[in-house]
């Protein structure tokens, strides 16, 4: 591998992944898009010096590639366990859009995958890089012992083609969105989940869920209430946190903040993220620096299994369920 230059293959190149092409060839002088995969290859790559970036239909035709160092994922999550497999067998370092998979079997499958062939793997959990989500964890140590988390996460309805919700599994808001959410629990608070219970409009057997409400307990005590919802209009992310000595409440879509504790109150605003761009540039920085990921596989399997566990609550009329939910003897990561 050029250190000074890695060599990336970007597998999907929608709305989404478009971002990815345009931060790698516009503001990653560290970084060179080699090469590109997507369903219709004669549509080519439609950005300013992309005729040298190879177009493929196939994704093990990218990941062979001789001048493909690294490989990043961002595909609907039913071909991420496929894509894994094709990667860590290639020895290339991966980056994979959240949702990890579709199910916590996949995810942890995928886990395992890379953990034992020694493939650095980073889930693109992007709301971690977040300006506000950071400063709140800076100031954790401000509110005491963690008591209280409740989020909220409205997202406007999107138009997605037919086959849409078969990329997640026919699964909907709670991995699309909710995922983030369920993500923040264990990024702020450090605590594993250890119950979960939720309700949706529509059961997963039924179809995609567009709202769930969330309740969760860590293993810390901290008890979580989350809201999870497409919306026609007006997104919506929020967070109280409650701790026995103050409080934080974020609007991450405002770039507010504001912390209440023994000191007094204290506003901040912040700047905005490209998220999108700092999550490539920590992965990189650690392909370069053969350091350890700054969100693992793991993170992204635990995420999914918290959602395995809403939608398992939820066909179950809300009722209780216990983590983990896969047997401790293979979930050791």
């Amino acid at each position: 591998m050029n250190k000074d230059r890695i060599g990336v293959g970007l597998i999907g190149v929608g709305r989404h992944g478009m971002r990815y092409a345009r931060h790698i060839m516009q503001d990653l002088p560290t970084a060179c898009l080699r090469a590109i995969c997507r369903q219709h290859p004669e549509q080519g790559l439609d950005l300013p010096g992309a005729s040298s970036v190879t177009v493929y239909k196939e994704p093990q035709s990218l990941i062979a590639d001789p001048l493909v160092d690294v490989v990043l994922v961002v595909t609907p999550p039913i071909y991420s366990l496929d894509i894994c497999r094709m990667a860590v067998l290639a020895r290339k370092p991966l980056l994979i859009e959240k949702p990890l998979a579709t199910t916590a079997a996949d995810a942890q499958a995928m886990v395992v995958l890379a953990r034992e062939a020694e493939v650095p793997l980073m889930t693109a959990q992007t709301l971690r890089f977040d300006h506000t989500i950071q400063q709140m964890k800076t100031l954790r140590h401000r509110i005491g012992r963690s008591e209280r988390l409740d989020l909220i996460s409205r997202i406007e309805l999107k138009p997605t083609a037919p086959d849409h919700a078969d990329g997640y599994g026919k699964r909907g808001a709670i991995l699309e969105i909710g995922v983030h959410m369920l993500d923040l629990v264990r990024f702020l608070t450090g605590e594993e989940v250890s119950e979960v219970r939720c309700t949706m409009d529509i059961l997963p057997s039924a179809g995609p869920e567009a709202s769930a409400s969330v309740d969760l307990t860590t293993r810390g005590g901290t008890v979580c209430r989350i809201d999870i919802a497409r919306v026609a209009a007006g997104r919506v992310g929020r967070a109280v946190w409650s701790g026995s000595q103050g409080r934080l409440e974020a609007d991450w879509g405002q770039r507010r903040l504001h912390c209440v504790d023994q000191a007094g109150t204290t506003d901040f605003d912040l700047p905005p993220a490209q998220t999108v761009l700092a999550t490539l540039t920590a992965f990189l920085q650690a392909v370069n620096d053969e350091t350890p990921m700054p969100i693992t596989g793991e993170d992204g399997f635990r995420a999914v299994e918290i959602a395995e566990a809403c939608y398992r609550s939820a066909q179950d009329a809300g009722a209780p369920v216990t983590l983990p939910i896969l047997p401790s003897h293979s979930a050791t990561m």
